[in-house]
């Protein structure tokens, strides 16, 4: 049976395969949405992608954060702990042999504990549908999240419950996927317990 692939839609990479390990855990942005996505960004950062600083906290094949290097950014963090979407996540990495790229193996929690400041510009955030992330993950990402800088989300559910700090500046729906471009500002730090199981 032929393996499951995806291609990078835009900039320098730009048709480069992708390959999706098989398993329901994964679900690759769809590149009309991350067509989408990257029209969007160019219009909030008037076409400069060079030296934004992007982290996509559930990497899983990579699509969106190996997008991001095709376009031009600066830095792209992939953060991952399954061993089959790392596998993936390093070979890619290795056929590209982009500076832009690096990845850590490890849970999306502790990553952004461990953050010394602030220094994203845009935090792409795909999580497990169904596993309640956003409200664990809400907390902690001032740790990563620069003021005034962007969220990228997809969600099973229409994107209406956010914090109301955050400010949608665009959404859309592909079949069951809901997904936005968010303008994000810190919440409460009195929360920096955030992604605690819920008994």
């Amino acid at each position: 049976m032929k393996k499951h692939q995806i291609r990078i839609v835009g900039g320098a990479y730009r048709r480069t395969p992708i390959s999706v390990p098989d398993g329901d855990h994964l679900r690759p942005t769809p590149d009309r949405v991350r067509e989408t996505l990257f029209n969007w960004l160019a219009h909030f950062w008037n076409g400069t992608f060079a030296g934004r600083r992007v982290l996509d906290l559930f990497a899983g094949t990579g699509a969106l954060g190996f997008e991001a290097a095709s376009r031009g950014v600066g830095t792209v963090q992939l953060v991952e702990q399954a061993p089959a979407a790392l596998a993936g996540l390093w070979a890619v990495q290795a056929r590209l042999k982009a500076p832009a790229i690096h990845i850590h193996a490890g849970d999306a929690c502790a990553f952004l504990r461990a953050q010394p400041a602030p220094s994203y510009d845009l935090v792409m955030l795909d999580p497990p549908f169904g596993a309640g992330w956003l409200p664990r993950l809400q907390p902690l990402l001032d740790r990563a999240a620069l003021p005034g800088s962007l969220l990228y989300l997809e969600s099973e559910a229409a994107l209406d419950a956010l914090p109301q700090e955050w400010e949608v500046l665009r959404r859309g729906r592909a079949g069951q996927v809901h997904y936005g471009l968010i303008r994000f500002a810190a919440t409460q730090k009195n929360m920096n317990n955030g992604c605690l199981e819920s008994t």
